[in-house]
């Protein structure tokens, strides 16, 4: 079996990118705004900041309070979609629950909402125009694409729908010409779908819940879950047995999909900063 390893993959992608900001003449600016401080979410965004160095970009961490209220948030939001040395805008998740989500991307100037989160952005991909597609989608064409594993023509089965990661790599498949299938919550028999895929992408984040009942021999396998489990630390959707057996080639747990959601998230960056020039 093949591992698709997204850091040998990043790391190749990489060079590129960084040719692109010497290009470009300048650092390319990412404000990464969090609230609160989870520690999950303050390590993810130590690995993006640490990321944004090796390739020449500026990520500025903005830390703002857990309690703070969304009026005070969209002050903030709006003073980086002003700012003209400002060439993305995520927004660290999750938030505290007394802000909405959803409200909230969309307070970024969908322009600099590199995380392609916003209604009009999603709205762009789903037309098949992409101004910007969210990072793990992105970054999983890019994974396969490195392999030199072409979907077109191919079917695939996503497990999972979010706007996060099932619907836009679902879209960006589509446009790459598979046929492919979208099982969610309530789909009948999600199995069944499944195990006719010759490429599966599982973004449920369940450990362990995909058995050898949704493989096909030979499939290819992209686990996007990463769950931390006791006594097993970070575990994907996917029950490795199963893909040890029945896979030709599959994304390792962890290494696999996440090193490519940062790349892809600098590549975005990079483009904003194309686009805008200076």
């Amino acid at each position: 079996m093949e591992i698709l390893d997204g850091r040998k993959a990043r790391d190749s992608e990489r060079e590129a990118l960084k040719a692109r900001v010497t290009a470009l003449g300048r650092a390319p600016v990412l404000a990464i705004i969090q609230v609160g401080d989870i520690k999950e979410s303050s390590i993810y965004i130590s690995q993006k900041v640490t990321f944004a160095k090796t390739v020449g970009a500026d990520a500025r961490h903005v830390r703002l309070a857990a309690d703070i209220s969304f009026d005070n948030l969209k002050a903030e939001i709006n003073k980086h979609n002003v700012d003209a040395t400002v060439d993305g805008i995520i927004v660290q998740l999750p938030l505290p629950a007394h802000l909405d989500k959803d409200a909230v991307i969309n307070l970024i100037d969908p322009s600099k909402d590199v995380d392609g989160l916003t209604d009009e952005n999603q709205r762009l991909l789903a037309e098949g125009k992409p101004r910007f597609v969210p990072a793990t989608a992105k970054g999983i064409m890019t994974l396969l694409h490195f392999y030199n594993i072409d979907p077109k023509g191919k079917k695939v089965c996503v497990l999972g729908r979010s706007r996060l990661v099932g619907s836009p790599t679902a879209k960006m498949l589509e446009m790459a010409g598979a046929d492919v299938s979208v099982c969610h919550s309530k789909t009948t028999d999600a199995p069944a779908v499944a195990c006719q895929a010759e490429i599966l992408v599982s973004a449920i984040g369940k450990p362990g819940l995909v058995d050898a009942s949704y493989l096909k021999e030979g499939v290819v396998v992209v686990d996007v879950g990463l769950t931390v489990v006791p006594d097993k630390g970070l575990v994907g959707d996917v029950d490795r047995t199963a893909i040890d057996r029945l896979a030709s080639a599959a994304t390792p747990v962890p290494g696999g999909v996440g090193p490519m959601t940062v790349l892809s998230l600098f590549a975005n960056l990079v483009s904003s900063a194309e686009t805008r020039g200076r």
